[in-house]
């Protein structure tokens, strides 16, 4: 770092993956960081007189910075989009209207949204996929770009590459109406539907009717191989995966995701339709698929090997909803690992999804069934942390062969430590990792972490990290020992040249030799302390979480499916109010 290092107050509504992706790269330059959500005028006005910054960052708002904030100090927002876009839904236009590139554009607050002085801007390709899939990874990348090079540039005094310019023109995009997102399914072609759909995946989704009922639509996938021809458009042809299968006018899509009120007591939240629907989806056909497949063939799970005879690498690859693991999907997975396992492989490939690796249990799955008749949170929290268990046990019981967990997504709580059941965790530098639980209604734990966390930190270095609840960047990961390799190139290029690695590794001469080793390890590790015993541990703690006198978890996790705001900013976010903490406690 060339500059003296900076207090940076990052400002936003919620501490998302954007947040959290900038939260890791300034520290790891040096800067002095501290977040504060975005819950009031005067609770970011007490901020700025605790933390003193420099500089204000605003990742992700809402609304506008305060005029006793702004005319203050500098503050910059991040947009995700363009020089001159303005309005609150950049991203929802550029997806619906199919836009070839898009950008992100840091600039100055002043009195009126996004209209300030620019800083910084950084371009990139669009591609076919949902909103919250281009703002995880290009817009996520984009803005890391712009804004490192702005605090460079701020840091410089505001003579690196010249002072911000003001904006000469500018177009005003108001929110994208239900009826400009409406679906004509007589009328509408596949790629019309998926750009409805996908660009208001996250929020709002698309208003529509599944089974006759009013819903919100998400998570949408186009379908191949298929004979349409019989069906009408808009028909619900088949089931796949927790997804209905609907018509469109030359083909059909897979939608994984639905909200509606009836199903959840009056409050409607995002569900696989298999949930959401029950009995009227399950009466559909199903339409299941090999997991060997042609790559555009939509599945949840996937297999397949490259390498020559002899050393062989399987890839086992699974894109989740949001990272989110059901039950369901767990035991789906752990039947596609174990048939994986019966493959003449010497490397065997973990693949999360690319937005996320995985983030553990299905919070909304668990919420649904504590509105369901002879159902509670707590009965479906135990089967999923179960079923996640089983999966990485699994895993780590697997030792005839080396396994990887690549990461070509974040990775947190679960998720995180079930990619520690593997022998390496190879990710790439834009990784971010949440590896604790406490975050959710102060959870123990479960996956294994006890027996997996403490042989790679140390019981010290283990305990640290858990009690520290913030996001680590992938190179910071590896400085400790957390996880294998953290490969220098960005996202788009990471899987490919990974796979190579992986191919040259089952080619190696010493690959017997150290599968070997890995299985004489894996039996004194039992000898000393069975599997079991770190489960039975593990799971009476989880038990006492969902169970116990204590409701925090399912505060937490209400807090988290019904997406309420936050009424204070976590203290170990919040580090500019230690004082505070510690001047109430004498």
């Amino acid at each position: 770092m060339t500059h003296a290092p900076l207090r940076i107050l990052l400002l936003c509504h919620s501490f998302n993956s954007l947040s959290q992706r900038l939260f890791c790269e300034l520290r790891a330059l040096g800067h002095e960081v501290s977040v504060e959500l975005d819950i009031a005028d005067r609770v970011t006005e007490e901020a700025i007189e605790l933390f003193r910054p420099a500089l204000v960052i605003a990742p992700f708002l809402k609304r506008l910075i305060p005029a006793s904030v702004w005319q203050r100090q500098p503050c910059l927002i991040v947009h995700p989009g363009p020089v001159g876009d303005r309005g609150p839904a950049a991203l929802d236009w550029a997806v619906r209207e199919g836009h070839a590139d898009w950008g992100v554009t840091v600039l100055q607050a002043n009195e009126a949204f996004d209209a300030g002085p620019v800083w910084a801007h950084a371009g990139f390709a669009m591609r076919a996929a949902a909103k919250g899939s281009l703002y995880r990874c290009e817009v996520t990348a984009a803005a890391v770009d712009a804004v490192l090079r702005s605090v460079t540039q701020f840091a410089a005094g505001g003579t690196c590459g010249g002072r911000p310019e003001p904006q000469r023109a500018s177009i005003w995009r108001s929110p994208l109406r239900q009826a400009e997102r409406r679906i004509d399914w007589s009328g509408d072609t596949t790629a019309t539907v998926l750009a409805k759909i996908r660009s208001a995946d996250g929020q709002p989704g698309v208003h529509d009717e599944l089974f006759g009922q009013p819903c919100h639509l998400f998570d949408a996938h186009a379908a191949t191989s298929h004979a349409f021809a019989t069906s009408p458009p808009g028909a619900l042809i088949g089931r796949r995966d927790g997804a209905v299968l609907r018509r469109t006018t030359d083909g059909a899509v897979w939608i994984g995701h639905a909200s509606l009120a009836a199903a959840c007591g009056g409050k409607a939240f995002k569900l696989p339709c298999e949930l959401a629907f029950g009995a009227a989806f399950e009466a559909l056909p199903a339409l299941p698929v090999p997991l060997e497949r042609a790559s555009d063939e939509w599945g949840e799970i996937r297999y397949r090997e490259l390498g020559a005879p002899g050393a062989r690498v399987g890839c086992l690859s699974f894109e989740f909803y949001n990272g989110a693991m059901s039950t369901a999907q767990c035991h789906r997975l752990l039947t596609a690992w174990r048939d994986a396992t019966s493959r003449d492989t010497r490397v065997l490939m973990l693949l999360g999804g690319a937005d996320f690796f995985s983030n553990g249990i299905h919070l909304n799955c668990i919420e649904a069934a504590a509105h369901r008749e002879g159902d509670s949170a707590a009965d479906e929290s135990m089967r999923n942390i179960e079923a996640m268990d089983d999966l990485a046990e699994a895993v780590i019981r697997t030792t005839d062969r080396l396994t990887i967990a690549l990461l070509r997504g974040n990775a947190g709580a679960g998720g995180a430590f079930l990619a520690l059941a593997a022998d390496e965790v190879w990710a790439h530098r834009g990784v971010v990792l949440n590896p604790h639980y406490k975050n959710m209604g102060n959870l123990y734990g479960s996956e294994y972490w006890t027996y997996l966390l403490p042989r790679r930190l140390g019981a010290e270095g283990a305990v640290a990290l858990m009690a520290g609840r913030l996001p680590m960047g992938a190179p910071q990961a590896l400085s400790i020992g957390l996880i294998d390799r953290c490969m220098g190139v960005a996202a788009p290029d990471f899987e490919a040249l990974a796979i190579t690695e992986a191919i040259a590794l089952a080619a190696a001469h010493n690959i017997d030799d150290r599968i070997t080793a890995k299985g004489r390890r894996r039996a004194n590790d039992e000898e000393k302390r069975p599997l079991a015993d770190y489960r039975r541990l593990e799971l009476s703690r989880m038990h006492r979480n969902f169970y116990g006198f204590d409701p925090s978890f399912h505060i937490a996790r209400y807090h988290f499916v019904h997406k309420l705001p936050m009424a204070w900013t976590p203290r170990h976010l919040a580090r500019h109010r230690d004082g505070l903490k510690a001047a109430s406690a004498e």
